[in-house]
């Protein structure tokens, strides 16, 4: 039997949520297969593998990856700013019309 690491087996929380989805017989017949090496059942695995590239896609979006360049690039801009632009100016103006700001 292969190692299996189920990654929604830590969270704490009831099962009550239902997700259902139809598939191609070949497909389920080789999550079944997965699942039977593994040890765990079709429900288990699916999710866990499910929630793994949940997780890594939501990651990926949630992160920019410069390359050294593009990051002198930023630098530079952060530490130089252009000048507002009339465009900005009046977006600006109408963020402080409709804002309310606290004290």
């Amino acid at each position: 039997m292969l190692n299996f690491d189920d990654h929604a087996a830590a969270i704490d929380e009831p099962k009550t949520a239902r997700m259902e989805q139809r598939t191609k017989p070949h497909v389920k017949a080789q999550i079944q297969q997965a699942a039977y090496l593994l040890g765990v059942d079709e429900t288990t695995f699916v999710t866990s593998v499910a929630l793994e590239r949940a997780q890594a896609t939501i990651a990926d979006h949630e992160r920019t990856v410069l390359t050294a360049e593009d990051r002198e690039v930023v630098l530079a801009a952060l530490e130089n700013p252009a000048p507002p632009t009339d465009a900005l100016r009046e977006i600006m103006a109408m963020h402080d019309a409709r804002v309310v700001k606290g004290d």
